[in-house]
């Protein structure tokens, strides 16, 4: 799937050219508080080139654009975890669209496309312990709170969701 969609945002996939965005994104010593740390043009190039490669398994990190001016606001994803077979959850996006639902809105359509999509049976999150709005975010998906972990070299809590604690969570259909 190329573009994925919901009420307000629109997904695509990452491209070469979206590389001052991002970098912007990850240059941000706010939004990478509880993620490392800032990251460098040239990690960040890393990261978006490990990004656009990561679609050779069916899912990776998408660009998420607002709808009313195509803006990118942040990405929102699939990955596999760290060194595991476990597919992530993960999401970043800039500070001035914190607190607006964006983030739960990008989760919850991502979550939707690894179960439908994918046929993904499970889907995990991890974040720092002490990032309570992250955490926030996958208790309005419907996850869990499974355990403490040791991921990216850091202390993280996992939190994880089943494709059938989803659907009967949310038969609403969130791609309009």
């Amino acid at each position: 799937m190329e573009q994925l969609k919901t009420q307000r945002l629109i997904f695509r996939k990452f491209t070469p050219q979206d590389l001052d965005r991002l970098y912007q994104l990850f240059n941000d010593p706010d939004v990478m508080h509880y993620m490392g740390g800032v990251r460098t043009r040239e990690v960040t190039e890393q990261r978006l080139a490990q990004m656009i490669d990561h679609w050779q398994h069916g899912f990776s990190m998408w660009v998420v654009l607002r709808k009313t001016d195509h803006q990118m606001i942040g990405r929102c994803g699939l990955i596999y975890l760290d060194n595991t077979p476990e597919v992530e959850l993960g999401y970043t996006f800039f500070k001035e669209f914190w607190g607006k639902g964006y983030a739960t809105e990008a989760a919850k359509a991502t979550l939707e496309y690894g179960f439908n999509n994918i046929n993904l049976n499970r889907i995990v999150a991890i974040t720092h312990p002490q990032n309570i709005a992250s955490q926030r975010v996958m208790e309005k998906c419907g996850m869990t709170y499974e355990k403490n972990a040791f991921y990216y070299n850091t202390n993280v809590v996992l939190y994880a969701l089943s494709k059938s604690k989803f659907q009967a969570n949310f038969k609403e259909n969130l791609n309009p």
